[in-house]
């Protein structure tokens, strides 16, 4: 077997998992503070690609100013959606959340069909990313690099945040205790909020790194959030670091498939999430309640 072809589809399946990484993690940070599953994710992740096409194509914005402007436009859209939308349904069962957060995708995946039909536009790797590096093995191009490390960041900074820091200890208290929280002062909706917009700042960041390699199109963030949501199942629904870890994982995983047995590679993560309900259903890193 080619060492160069294994090297090569490893290399996919990890950029792959940096993109499910950083989608499941906002995944998981909204559902360890709203305990919503939010199956809008992909619809965020589809605006992220489209807000930097929209920025290059009609400001001359563009990519590196757009890794702050795009995660920040998002954000911003989500937590009005949270205000507006998804705080008439914390109270009730769990299945309202899901079906309001599948309308949105619904919503706003056809809106941008209206607007922009379903053909993909293309958006330009930036001259300072483009090129690559001879490794000898295999020949690594520098942008695919760049989404690894840059995903990698991004994922690594929200854990630190929420494990690490005074923000995110109010966080988790907010979550666990928001009675006792708003007693000592603490504005928990305003949170609550807060955290959303967080969730899918990722999502949105994850579309533009995606942009340069995926065409820009609206249907881009619905099949992904199949695969996203399997893995946040395998991970532990609300796991930071279950999130992290599995989707990594998982992502090598689907490449080695595609080197050994190509027509497994779709249905590998849906194996593994069947397997690990079975014999452990709160997930890999999730805690039995």
């Amino acid at each position: 077997m080619n060492g160069q072809v294994i090297a090569g589809q490893l290399l996919v399946g990890l950029i792959n998992g940096s993109f499910y990484a950083m989608m499941s993690l906002g995944l998981a940070v909204i559902f360890g503070l709203l305990n919503i599953a939010n199956i809008a994710q992909g619809a965020f992740y589809m605006m992220g690609a489209f807000f930097s096409w929209m920025l290059l194509r009609w400001g001359g914005i563009g990519y590196f100013p757009a890794l702050v402007l795009v995660p920040l436009g998002v954000g911003l859209i989500g937590m009005a959606i949270e205000r507006l939308l998804l705080v008439h349904v914390y109270k009730l069962d769990h299945m309202y959340g899901l079906l309001l957060t599948f309308g949105i995708l619904m919503f706003t995946q056809g809106l941008f069909v209206w607007l922009f039909a379903t053909a993909g536009r293309p958006y330009p790797v930036p001259p300072a990313l483009s090129g690559g590096f001879d490794l000898g093995f295999m020949f690594l191009p520098k942008y695919r690099a760049w989404i690894i490390l840059t995903s990698m960041t991004f994922c690594l900074a929200t854990w630190f945040v929420i494990e690490k820091t005074p923000v995110g200890r109010t966080l988790r208290a907010a979550t666990e205790k928001p009675m006792l929280t708003r007693a000592f002062g603490v504005n928990v909706p305003a949170l609550m909020t807060f955290g959303f917009g967080v969730g899918v700042a990722l999502a949105g960041a994850a579309g533009l790194l995606a942009a340069p390699i995926y065409s820009v199109s609206p249907i881009m963030g619905g099949d992904l959030i199949i695969v996203v949501f399997a893995i946040v199942v395998i991970g532990g629904m609300g796991s930071i670091l279950g999130s992290i870890v599995t989707s990594l994982s998982l992502g090598l995983l689907e490449g080695l498939a595609r080197v050994v047995y190509p027509q497994s590679a779709n249905m590998v993560v849906f194996i593994i999430m069947i397997a690990v309900l079975l014999i452990r259903p709160a997930g890999l890193f999730g805690r039995e309640r």
